[in-house]
């Protein structure tokens, strides 16, 4: 008889929850939830995301074969502080879900625990919502899953932790953790802390004259939409890449001041050539592949003034089945006036949706 694989997530939340649901019901596997709160763990156990569910850090980690850390990144030294007190199996492989992968790949390695082998992971995937409600199994399907092993980690270990994510439908990617950190914090941390330091502007600006607030609508508001990311989680993503970003934000002051000397001294065909190199570099970004920054599934449609328009289009796609998430009036939209914005949880209804409103003579942007 098969022995069962035993899989321990602490956090079960969009991330931890979205993983359990991809292993539970997997032959073989066995799904064990944590959290320090009754409540969340009833609730892990209404909801069938997982197997079992304990209150018990030592009874979630015994026997485990993986244990995944889905936590904010402030608790996950101390959370494998807390493991190496458990009794662990032997080749057990722990694992973390966090946006950045140095320090705690160090932190794990000044542990050194026996026969423990830890594999930073960071699946490129998220969603507006949060908590074990919004989980899915599909959240990682086609994105990037990155992982860090270090030196110390044995090829098999590697392996096993690769085979187990394929439940994931994620493309598996090895990258080295400060490697990882620098390109991360590039492309996701940074256009963090410039959308949070733009709306901070703004809203500095909108204390003197509401119009700023008002005409903030549309566009710029869907530019900044990252400044609306949880504080304190930012906060600690933010400080565990400390030094990474101190040099990004050392390049992004020496970029501003190139755009700033070009507007002094009226260079017009620099400006061109910076947004022209910008443009092109856009174009060679991959459209619909998940990254680290969770993408939009929006459309906008043209809607005429009219009483029930909204009502209609939400029948119509509701009648085909195509799931909508959100849906939001712009009435301040310079350029298209009376547009509608349409929010889908994932491309396939997006696509659905565009053909359908398409065929009924509805005019559809991205």
């Amino acid at each position: 008889m098969n022995r069962m694989i035993k899989i321990a997530i602490f956090g079960v939340g969009l991330m931890g929850g979205s993983l359990a649901l991809c292993f539970k019901g997997k032959p073989g596997l066995r799904v064990v939830g944590h959290s320090n709160n009754p409540s969340q763990v009833e609730k892990y156990l209404k909801r069938g995301v997982v197997d079992e569910a304990t209150v018990s850090m030592e009874e979630a980690a015994e026997g485990a074969d993986f244990i995944f850390l889905c936590v904010p990144v402030g608790q996950l030294e101390p959370y494998l502080h807390r493991l190496q007190q458990c009794r662990l199996k032997p080749g057990c492989i722990i694992s973390d879900v966090g946006s950045t992968k140095a320090s705690v790949t160090e932190c794990a390695r000044r542990l050194a625990m026996k026969d423990v082998y830890f594999i930073g992971g960071h699946p490129m995937a998220g969603s507006e919502r949060s908590g074990v409600e919004a989980a899915s199994s599909h959240l990682y399907e086609n994105a990037y899953y990155v992982l860090t092993p270090d030196e110390t980690v044995p090829e098999e270990a590697y392996n096993r932790l690769v085979e187990l994510l394929r439940h994931t439908k994620a493309q598996v990617i090895r990258v080295d953790a400060k490697l990882h950190d620098e390109v991360v914090g590039a492309v996701s941390h940074l256009p963090h802390m410039i959308a949070v330091a733009l709306v901070n502007q703004i809203a500095d600006y909108s204390e003197k004259n509401d119009l700023y607030q008002l005409l903030a609508a549309g566009g710029f508001r869907d530019l900044t939409r990252i400044a609306s990311s949880h504080p304190e989680m930012w906060r600690d993503i933010l400080l565990s890449n400390r030094e990474v970003l101190l040099k990004l934000l050392r390049d992004w002051n020496r970029h501003i001041g190139e755009l700033a000397a070009m507007l002094e001294s009226c260079d017009g065909d620099g400006i061109v050539r910076h947004f022209r190199r910008a443009g092109e570099f856009r174009n060679r970004m991959p459209e619909r592949r998940k990254g680290v920054i969770t993408a939009l599934y929006d459309v906008y449609v043209d809607v005429p003034d009219h009483p029930g328009v909204v009502g209609q289009i939400a029948s119509l796609l509701g009648d085909h089945r195509i799931n909508l998430s959100n849906i939001h009036i712009i009435e301040n939209r310079i350029d298209v006036p009376g547009v509608l914005r349409l929010s889908f949880r994932n491309e396939s209804d997006m696509e659905a949706a565009i053909e359908l409103l398409k065929q009924n003579g509805y005019a559809v942007n991205l």
